[in-house]
């Protein structure tokens, strides 16, 4: 059995809190008594996409655990990779796709953004890109993480820029059966659903949290609500039943 820790939509630059917030969801993170696998952060680091959100984002998201950060609509690659990934001479907008590997599992980081867009789509870049690393994951299991949901959550606000061209991504997740679950964040709120056939994650929002149609959300500008505190979420594996078991978390 393993614990992966999961957490999405920092939006550093988006509030003064934003800060904060982050400070005390890593806080209690490294403060936890037993070793998580792996951390994932499925996207939208920065609010605006600039060099200085990426620095302090990169101080905040320092951890004694590993840490797998992912884009979401909010980033700008070029900033992302050459402050958070230290790439000093890839400034393009190619998919930015990490793959973090320990001794109990693979972790494909998948770019799930569109450059100038809200909505979603894997490209075709990395969609290959995520073939090889299930072809090459020898047998170990491959959690599949990426921004943008694939399927609607029921909130008009996030439906409409969700994941599209969603057909490929299930046909590849179809041929590889050691995929125990889909992670994914962008609708700064707790879900948990299906995807081909596998249970898809939904980790909460840090910065903010959205709100339902039945809670009165329907547009952005009444769906995001700033109070309620940061929610995160701890995923574990039994590998024995290949079963993941999610656990939400509120971080006071």
């Amino acid at each position: 059995m393993f614990v992966i820790a999961h957490l999405s939509d920092v939006h550093i630059g988006a509030t003064p809190e934003a800060v904060s917030r982050t400070e005390a969801v890593m806080r209690y993170l490294d403060a936890l008594p037993g070793e998580l696998d792996a951390v994932l952060v499925t996207g939208d680091i920065a609010d605006h996409g600039r060099a200085e959100e990426y620095e302090t984002a990169a101080k905040l998201l320092a951890s004694r655990h590993a840490v797998l950060i992912g884009p979401g609509n909010h980033d700008v690659r070029a900033e992302f990779r050459r402050v958070l990934l230290g790439d000093q001479g890839e400034r393009s907008t190619r998919p930015v796709n990490q793959v973090l590997r320990t001794p109990n599992a693979i972790y494909a980081m998948c770019d799930s953004s569109i450059p100038g867009e809200d909505a979603g789509r894997l490209d075709d870049e990395t969609l290959g890109w995520l073939g090889g690393v299930l072809a090459g994951s020898g047998g170990l299991p491959v959690f599949v993480a990426f921004h943008h949901p694939p399927v609607q959550l029921h909130g008009p606000a996030i439906d409409g820029i969700r994941l599209h061209e969603t057909g490929r991504l299930e046909a590849l997740l179809a041929e590889h059966p050691n995929v125990p679950a889909v992670l994914v964040g962008h609708a700064h709120t707790a879900a948990v659903t299906t995807f081909a056939g596998l249970p898809l994650l939904v980790g909460g929002g840090v910065v903010s949290t959205l709100t339902w149609p039945w809670e009165g959300g329907v547009t952005f500008d009444d769906c995001i609500d700033y109070a309620l505190p940061p929610l995160i979420a701890f995923h574990v594996f039994d590998e024995n039943a290949g079963r993941v078991t999610t656990h939400y978390r509120v971080v006071p």
